[in-house]
């Protein structure tokens, strides 16, 4: 009987061992199904910025919680992972946040980035912009683990994203010259879950090689991804504005491929009124999971295995 009871207090210790050090540790377990099939995986790190931790304010404790699930995930998959600590002043207030970045070495060293940004507004909770896109990135990392691809990947969580690219900026201006050339591309991923369409997004011309590949991706894998038609003269055929983490890229002459959830064809045909039905849900108190999912049911599922099915391929092409 004490043999037993002293198993069963060991017993009990040990899971409360365990539920405290995954509270710190802010880990997901996921069940051995989700690995196969695309979209499961980020659905789950999605819910998991979003509902457990909440809105992600630039400079906010939540915020730094985000970034610490994110550092946690990139070392479970065994990546080399970095944070790069930053400051930034807004009215008249100084505010610390992070970048956070693993190397997935592969078979050239010249690279490509990944990136996505990790804070929200205070209103809703992120789900959309841009807790999906960190889930897309975070699947990917951990499909692409152990597959030996044509170029290096950085994966790079933006921090203060939404108080001006502030974390994008701070590591596209701390690149070396041979940061720079080694660089082939950027491809950054915001707001993937609520848009009426899926796009890809490029430079124009010869800089436009990343999404012309993925459209060639999407075409032969019948997957329903398209881009920007050009109807407003402002943002050409194929091109997007200069509103998200590619921008400072772009800025330095690194190439990018942006993709992103909206519809170019409504409101001011500028893509940024998503959807028909509410209009814009970024920045609103609708971004939340029980919103889209009660008035876009599947959509959500559908976006983030589309988006993860891309990425992948796209990081897997010789093409590039």
């Amino acid at each position: 009987m004490k043999k037993k009871f002293s198993l069963l207090i060991v017993a009990v210790v040990f899971g409360f061992l365990s539920l405290v050090g995954g509270a710190l540790a802010q880990t997901v377990t996921y069940h051995p199904s989700l690995a196969h099939k695309n979209g499961a995986l980020a659905y789950e790190h999605m819910k998991y910025l979003a509902n457990e931790i909440g809105s992600r304010v630039a400079g906010s404790e939540n915020e730094e919680k985000a970034a610490q699930y994110i550092k946690d995930q990139f070392e479970q998959m065994g990546l080399e992972t970095e944070v790069q600590e930053f400051s930034y002043t807004r009215r008249g207030s100084t505010y610390d946040s992070s970048n956070i970045i693993a190397y997935k070495p592969g078979k050239s060293s010249k690279q490509i980035i990944v990136g996505a940004h990790y804070d929200s507004v205070s209103v809703g909770k992120g789900i959309d912009d841009n807790a999906s896109g960190v889930g897309v990135m975070l699947e990917v990392a951990e499909v692409l683990k152990k597959i030996k691809t044509p170029y290096s990947i950085v994966y790079i969580a933006f921090g203060a994203e939404e108080v001006g690219l502030t974390g994008s900026e701070y590591y596209a201006e701390n690149m070396s010259e041979e940061d720079i050339e080694s660089t082939v591309g950027m491809i950054n991923l915001d707001s993937l879950a609520v848009g009426d369409k899926m796009y890809v997004y490029g430079g124009e011309g010869e800089d436009g090689f990343i999404r012309d590949q993925a459209l060639e991706i999407a075409e032969k894998k019948k997957l329903d991804v398209g881009t920007n038609p050009g109807l407003n003269p402002e943002y050409p055929e194929g091109t997007t504005g200069e509103w998200s983490d590619h921008a400072p890229f772009k800025g330095i002459g690194i190439p990018y491929g942006y993709l992103e959830a909206t519809n170019w064809e409504i409101g001011d045909q500028d893509g940024y009124t998503q959807t028909e039905k509410h209009g814009g849900v970024w920045h609103t108190e609708n971004d939340t999971i029980e919103f889209i999912e009660e008035e876009y049911p599947g959509r959500i599922e559908e976006h983030l295995s589309t988006f993860s099915t891309l990425l992948t391929d796209l990081l897997k092409s010789r093409s590039l």
